[in-house]
């Protein structure tokens, strides 16, 4: 195969678009066949700018669909004990089919005990240990948000991916694990690489699908690049933009965008790529784990 002039560009902002609107006519027939208003619930802890502008994004999508939002803004010294208090209560509340607690979160709570107490039913996220380990064997459940939705954007730009060589660089448990097991779910032949990984640009080099998770501006080179592989970056790296003006930023991804689009067959760009699909996959998580909760079967186009 030779390079291409400039690859595919693929657009996870429409994508997430009509993932929301199919997302909102599950909403809808849950409500109008079985009574059933999907409700998330996410808190934050703390104010944190990003962490603010992410959660009212949630908060606002999750309405424009027709779900059920609660939304819980608690100060930066409050204890352990309150968060896990509210948890609890979230967890018993029948109105509420997902629990999002925004990390991170202040050094005076354990991140670790936090997402222990979320009932494995409304883990939203695929935090809880229960959940990470229905993932591991294949059983029905949310699916973490971000490699969800890579998973999504793969299946509908390739169709089939088995037999395909994905490699992923990071090992993250938010994104690389599971996006392994995704894979792996569907016959792709796996490598995970990370920060020990001997000659890595060789390693991506045999790679049909590249999914770069490892949190460093433009890491990947267009020349480490498989002509025509696809490529999913993964990687919002804020960066500092002098040229744009005093204080201001821009975003750049794990990969070198200008030289890896004249490579690959096709690519994610940042922003405008995997960053839309986060939020519309923890909606459709939602979607899921109200159906689950019920004994209702999740629908097919909204999970893994």
């Amino acid at each position: 195969m030779t390079a291409t002039s400039t690859a595919t560009i693929i657009d996870g902002k429409s994508f997430a678009e009509g993932l929301r609107g199919r997302i909102a006519d599950h909403v809808a027939r849950l409500k109008a066949e079985h009574g059933i208003t999907a409700g998330l619930a996410v808190v934050i802890v703390g104010h944190d700018p990003g962490s603010q502008v992410y959660v009212a994004q949630k908060a606002k999508q999750t309405v424009e669909v027709g779900m059920h939002s609660e939304k819980y803004e608690l100060p930066e010294d409050t204890s352990e004990a309150e968060v896990l208090a509210l948890v609890h209560k979230l967890n018993a509340d029948p109105a509420i089919h997902g629990i999002l607690v925004q990390m991170p979160v202040p050094k005076q709570i354990d991140p670790n005990k936090v997402i222990e107490a979320i009932d494995p039913a409304k883990d939203v996220d695929c935090f809880t240990p229960a959940n990470v380990g229905k993932v591991q064997i294949g059983l029905p459940g949310p699916v973490s948000c971000t490699p969800l939705g890579c998973l999504m954007l793969l299946r509908d730009h390739l169709g089939t991916l088995a037999g395909k060589h994905a490699v992923i660089i990071g090992r993250s448990n938010l994104v690389g694990k599971p996006m392994m097991q995704l894979l792996l779910r569907d016959n792709c032949t796996v490598t995970v690489a990370h920060s020990r990984t001997v000659d890595l640009p060789s390693i991506v080099r045999q790679a049909d699908i590249v999914v770069a998770a490892v949190g460093r501006p433009e890491m990947i080179k267009g020349d480490w690049i498989k002509p025509g592989a696809t490529v999913i970056d993964v990687g919002i790296n804020r960066i500092d933009a002098p040229e744009r003006g005093p204080g201001k930023t821009r975003l750049l991804g794990d990969v070198e965008f200008a030289s890896a689009k004249e490579v690959a067959g096709a690519i994610t760009p940042v922003p405008g790529g995997v960053g839309p699909m986060t939020i519309a996959c923890l909606l459709a998580n939602t979607v899921t784990t109200a159906c689950l909760i019920n004994g209702l079967v999740p629908p097919s186009d909204l999970t893994a």
